[in-house]
């Protein structure tokens, strides 16, 4: 039996449907950087990565590279 709602989390499983919407995420949020606004693209890969690292730190890490791949392009 797959655990489900908090218990996955608790055991470290990390379903099909999460990874896929956390490479859409990866996906919105580099285009949105596209477009220029990239303090705002940096604001919600901090947020995606933050809200990952527990869960599923392999993830998280991909947001936290992609904030410093983006970083440099803030305009000060």
């Amino acid at each position: 039996m797959k655990p489900s709602g908090a218990d996955s989390q608790a055991t470290g499983v990390i379903s099909v449907a999460t990874k896929r919407l956390a490479e859409i995420l990866l996906e919105t949020i580099t285009s949105l950087a596209s477009t220029g606004e990239v303090e705002a693209a940096c604001r919600f890969a901090g947020h995606a990565c933050v809200a990952l690292r527990r869960a599923d730190p392999v993830t998280a890490r991909r947001f936290d590279a992609l904030l410093h791949r983006l970083t440099p392009r803030l305009k000060w």
